[in-house]
């Protein structure tokens, strides 16, 4: 038996200028376990991995957040069960702490000094992990696009082909993935399946959808240098943008990304063959010089 969970190193800006070359972090004390831990807590059922960590960040510190690079997945046994934590750095939005039965106390402390206090030493090693990059890492997510049937199956142009019905209720759940991670702006390659992927969110948050030629495959095999450098000033806008594109042009834009850095990127894959199934999610996180520091992959958006 397997119990799922969720959490994350919630960080701020500490410095007067606002920037994030100080921060500190998020720590609470829960009352019924007597301990100081990094905020977490059970997913609840038909909830995803993703959802259940912007919640339990809002119950126990009362902040709002978004998501960016995931850290550790932590392994415990508990009660004869194991227990699996999946815990992400996320930038603290607005909101106000207010004690409760769950956490009664809340630090905000600078990692250094909050490292001593947190009673677990795996919170301290996701800590560690966390505070090894600088905080304000530039994210990009990279979608492919949904199920769309068969290419043998439809007689029009393949930019025509639009999703099938499983297709279509992958959209939804990648646009309940895009919300835990603050998605501003939404891009996609000008063909059916790539809009209609991401038409969900721009439904639910009244984004608009820009079109994105540039990644497309063919345009990807053609021309990688201007696709790397649409993808750098997307990492260098002021809000956090989606791509949806298509299973050639990601893996190889991927693979690009992960060799030319000066140090092999944090991944649980093998970036020199990076997977691309349909539906799923690459999630990129860049450092201020534009290399890439993480590259998280989300076979699904259940995750």
């Amino acid at each position: 038996m397997t119990v799922h969970a969720a959490g994350a190193v919630v960080w701020r800006p500490a410095g007067e200028d606002g920037t994030d070359e100080k921060v500190e972090v998020a720590i609470v004390h829960r009352p019924h376990h007597d301990d100081w831990s990094l905020p977490k807590g059970k997913v609840d059922p038909g909830e995803t991995r993703v959802d259940a960590a912007v919640r339990e960040i809002a119950e126990e510190t009362g902040f709002a957040s978004v998501l960016g690079r995931h850290l550790r997945t932590v392994r415990y046994p508990v009660n004869g069960e194991e227990k699996v934590v999946e815990f992400w750095a996320a930038r603290a939005g607005v909101g106000e702490f207010v004690p409760g039965d769950e956490t009664d106390e809340l630090r905000w402390l600078a990692p250094a000094d909050a490292a001593p206090l947190l009673t677990y030493d795996s919170d301290r090693d996701v800590l560690d992990t966390f505070a090894a990059h600088p905080a304000g890492l530039r994210t990009v997510l990279l979608v492919r696009h949904a199920l769309a049937g068969k290419r043998s199956e439809w007689d029009r142009p393949d930019a025509e082909r639009p999703l099938d019905v499983e297709g279509r209720e992958q959209a939804q759940q990648i646009a309940a993935l895009l919300q835990g991670f603050g998605i501003g702006a939404v891009h996609a390659v000008p063909i059916v399946r790539c809009r209609q992927t991401v038409e969900p969110y721009v439904a639910l948050t009244g984004l608009t959808l820009h079109d994105a030629p540039d990644l497309a495959d063919e345009a990807v095999a053609d021309d990688e240098a201007t696709a790397l450098a649409t993808l750098a000033l997307l990492a260098d806008g002021d809000v956090t943008a989606a791509v949806c594109a298509q299973g050639y042009g990601i893996p190889q834009l991927v693979g690009t990304l992960a060799a030319t850095a000066p140090r092999p990127p944090e991944s649980d894959r093998d970036l020199a063959d990076p997977p691309c199934r349909k539906g799923s999610i690459w999630v990129l996180s860049f450092g201020p010089d534009g290399v890439l520091v993480a590259a998280d992959y989300h076979r699904d958006a259940t995750f």
